[in-house]
């Protein structure tokens, strides 16, 4: 905030303050034309000088500033490629669940679904690889996306053995308190509430055939 000389105050903008004459709109965009707003307007157009496309252009590169470099092709198929493999081996595991009819599903009526969609996404992806260019190219940040990969996987390899409900609350805190950075008391109550909330609908409620405990 600055002063002027009749005591009122008025907002700055990063790297500057408002010039005498400027209003908080012309501040703005002199903070994306990487001018101060003391600056003449003679240099970079504002946003008002600047076609839509060219305005949208602007604000989308001030938004990526910092971002990872985008992944190339290679890393785009080959990310593709591991979510079919994924999907293919979730549709063979809900296959030993047993599928069941449409009237009566069984344990792997749900996983296949989910498992079939996986599949056609992945497939998607594996067309598009050449021409996406939004995909961020690997970095640290990215082990927390393999580490959230990998306790899925044990999720669905120990849910058919011992039920869902002590994975579910597990998988749920791990990715709350250590992926999501949340606070100990909130993954725990989280945790649990999102288990007996999933518990009353869809056991207690509509007899969805999922493996459980109680």
């Amino acid at each position: 905030m600055t002063s002027a000389p009749d005591g009122t105050r008025s907002a700055g903008v990063p790297g500057g303050r408002v010039a005498a004459g400027d209003t908080p709109r012309q501040a703005g965009e002199a903070a994306l034309s990487g001018r101060t707003a003391d600056e003449p307007h003679g240099g970079e157009p504002t946003l008002d000088e600047l076609s839509l496309e060219e305005a949208i252009q602007r604000v989308e590169e001030v938004e990526h500033e910092g971002r990872p470099p985008a992944a190339g092709p290679l890393s785009n198929a080959l990310i593709a490629a591991a979510v079919v493999a994924l999907g293919i081996a979730a549709l063979i595991g809900s296959a030993r669940l047993g599928l069941g009819t449409v009237r009566s599903p069984e344990s792997g009526t749900w996983p296949l679904l989910v498992s079939a969609v996986l599949v056609v996404l992945g497939l998607g992806l594996l067309a598009t690889a050449r021409r996406t260019t939004d995909a961020e190219r690997f970095s640290g940040a990215s082990w927390l996306v393999l580490a959230g990969l990998a306790t899925m996987i044990g999720f669905v390899a120990v849910i058919s053995i011992i039920g869902f409900e002590i994975p579910a609350t597990l998988l749920t805190f791990v990715w709350l308190r250590f992926l999501g950075r949340e606070g100990w008391r909130t993954s725990i109550v989280t945790s649990l509430a999102v288990v007996v909330a999933f518990y009353l609908v869809f056991v207690a409620a509509l007899s969805v055939p999922i493996p459980h405990l109680f």
